[in-house]
């Protein structure tokens, strides 16, 4: 071979050479991309697989609950008047329940129709020890303690139920700001079906029953009115004569003759009322089963359900029930019952005393799973320590923040 064609041939082999060595270090294969790009690929998977596997909560070492109390008198905008009373406002007792720096809000509210005072709820809270439990998301546990602590009253239901209430309440906050999630997310409900809330008139002369109505003209959708004395239609009137909404009445257990009750439901019903509360007293259970049977409006159940056990009770003899925190203990039995109600074919209603923000927030984060809503307890006050759930034009709006979406006014 002559040198100029042996030096061109050697110097051909040591460019590819060069090439080759350049594309081992610097350079893949598409075959080699491929195999890397799939192998990264599955790592990726497996990453988001791992971030994704449900983890058990892990109790922070030596942390405890801490339970916390004070009086808050609730001070109303009107005199509210029912069936048989008027106040002017209605004592309640606000809880804190703290973990490792977080706090969850409660809140008992205790109207005086339900036999409790600030004194009993104090003297309820002062039993608990929750600083026994370390981990807060055992809600189930430790609520069962605080029943424990409790009387089971010879009609099946426990004691207390306004402070049983504000510890369920303050615990379901704390759950919630622990998770960063508002409630009614981790129950799994749609904010946007959160229905709209009654506005409560109380009983009054008919003349500031109008006044009082036309003061709220605009803001809500349903009005709910007081009934149960001589004079109701013409109360019913003086409020239809300020509004065309659709109307809700609650008796209070003021009606005592059914038959005078049924024909005045229909006259009611002529007047745009669409449903009656607790019509007549609670133990006349068989002759509220006879109005429920006729009434061209649906019966609903208020002072007659206290907890679970009374709503095993009335069982067909109404058409529906009005679940309240203050009077079954809390959230985790409202959703009992709520479920209860469901399956008996039951409509649901959720109520409330006159409280703050705090506990109106509490039944409102259960709200999208109801047919009626009256919680307003929160608007009837004029010292409200609390930010929480709001109502544009009467539907109840869920705040996305977490636990009960509570801001504490300035």
């Amino acid at each position: 071979m002559k040198r100029r064609e042996f030096l061109k041939g050697a110097a051909a082999v040591a460019a590819g050479a060069a090439v080759t060595a350049c594309g081992f270090k610097g350079f893949k294969s598409e075959e080699a991309a491929k195999a890397e790009a799939d192998s990264l690929a599955r790592a990726d998977s497996i990453a988001a697989a791992e971030a994704r596997k449900p983890r058990a909560y892990q109790s922070l070492p030596g942390s405890r609950l801490s339970l916390s109390w004070e009086p808050y008198e609730l001070q109303l905008r009107h005199t509210f008047s029912v069936s048989g009373s008027s106040r002017n406002s209605t004592p309640g007792v606000q809880v804190r329940i703290g973990y490792d720096g977080f706090v969850g809000y409660g809140e008992a509210s205790m109207p005086p129709y339900l036999g409790h005072t600030v004194a009993s709820v104090q003297a309820f809270l002062s039993k608990l020890r929750l600083g026994r439990f370390g981990d807060p998301f055992q809600l189930e546990e430790i609520m069962a303690y605080v029943d424990s602590c409790a009387v089971r009253l010879s009609d099946g239901n426990l004691s207390d139920g306004p402070a049983r209430a504000a510890v369920d309440i303050a615990l379901h906050d704390l759950f919630g700001k622990l998770l960063g999630q508002p409630l009614w997310r981790v129950f799994g409900l749609n904010p946007a079906k959160a229905p709209a809330t009654s506005f409560t008139i109380g009983m009054d002369t008919p003349e500031v029953m109008a006044e009082k109505t036309r003061e709220v003209a605009g803001r809500f959708k349903v009005l709910k009115v007081k009934v149960g004395q001589p004079n109701d239609l013409e109360m019913i009137d003086a409020v239809r004569s300020a509004s065309s909404l659709p109307i809700v009445v609650d008796a209070n257990q003021g009606w005592t003759d059914r038959i005078a009750a049924l024909n005045e439901i229909y006259a009611l019903a002529d007047r745009g009322v669409k449903m009656v509360e607790q019509p007549m007293p609670r133990e006349r259970i068989d002759d509220i089963a006879w109005l429920s049977e006729r009434s061209p409006l649906p019966i609903f159940a208020d002072e007659a359900v206290q907890g679970m056990a009374d709503l095993r009770r009335i069982k067909g003899a109404y058409n529906g029930v009005n679940i309240k925190l203050m009077k079954c203990g809390g959230l985790l039995e409202a959703r009992r019952m709520q479920s209860y109600a469901r399956a008996e074919g039951m409509k649901v209603m959720l109520g409330c005393m006159t409280e703050t923000s705090c506990a109106v927030s509490a039944a409102a984060q259960i709200s999208p799973g109801v047919d009626f809503a009256d919680l307003d307890g929160n608007l009837l006050i004029s010292n409200d320590p609390f930010e929480g759930v709001g109502v544009s034009e009467g539907k109840i709006v869920l705040r996305n923040l977490p636990g009960l979406g509570l801001n504490i006014r300035k």
